[in-house]
């Protein structure tokens, strides 16, 4: 039986009892509705799983006995920064979702040219927030250890800037016929992708002027939400832990 994974940022220590915080409490007992002695396992993204056991739940308050800490190593040697062109209803939320049970690292929400999402002050801490939770659930889902990031949101250019420690970025449009398998494994790698409309002319070409490689994943136009999903599976089989060992030698 499949053992429920609950995200806390509260600090952790093996062989230790610890209250969950509001959120975590909510979840365990409100919506999963656990009992006392059931097993659950916690994490809070330092890379590590605490197996624990309930001693107490109730709607107010949860107490977890914790066990052994055992290290997680569901993390891929590919670092990937994604820089996605924010988009309209849940498709960021699927591109968040999908992005972070693909094993990247890092989210940048980004604004561009044909971007249709305009946020500002307490509109962009509530997205922010909510894309955050985002990530945290399909951590939990997924068996990883570490919740990627969601930066704050920036424009292209400090989008250019932001991603130079990267030694291999990528502007995903399909109007190249450069391939990714023809590229150089790299150790950091960043992507960007547009918004529904896609990258302007002049934002693609943007791009490469700051050092960004064209990149393209097959003649087809991939939806906004689509595009990284499918970028990162095929970058985790060339570069990543997606392939067998011999499947690929760059």
């Amino acid at each position: 039986m499949r053992v429920t994974r609950i995200y806390t940022p509260a600090p952790l220590a093996s062989d230790s009892r610890i209250i969950l915080d509001e959120a975590a409490t909510q979840h365990v007992a409100k919506v999963l509705r656990m009992q006392p002695g059931q097993m659950v396992v916690l994490f809070n993204g330092d890379g590590y799983d605490y197996p624990a056991t309930l001693s107490e739940v109730s709607k107010k308050e949860v107490v977890a006995e914790l066990g052994p800490s055992q290290p997680n190593e569901l993390e891929s040697p590919l670092t990937v920064v994604l820089g996605q062109v924010i988009s309209k209803g849940d498709r960021m939320d699927y591109a968040i979702q999908k992005s972070v049970e693909m094993g990247v690292s890092t989210i940048v929400p980004l604004v561009s040219e044909r971007c249709e999402v305009k946020l500002k002050g307490d509109r962009e801490d509530k997205r922010l927030k909510h894309w955050q939770g985002v990530a945290i659930s399909a951590a939990e889902q997924c068996g990883r250890a570490v919740v990627p990031s969601i930066e704050p949101v920036r424009s292209l250019a400090d989008w250019f800037d932001y991603s130079q420690s990267c030694d291999l970025r990528l502007v995903l449009h399909h109007r190249t016929e450069k391939r990714l398998a023809s590229l150089a494994r790299p150790e950091r790698l960043a992507l960007l992708v547009g918004p529904e409309g896609g990258l302007s002319e002049s934002e693609i070409a943007g791009a490469e002027a700051a050092g960004f490689l064209p990149a393209a994943m097959g003649p087809r136009v991939l939806r906004t939400e689509t595009a990284p999903v499918a970028a990162l599976a095929l970058c985790q089989w060339l570069w990543g832990d997606g392939g067998q060992p011999g499947d690929y030698n760059p």
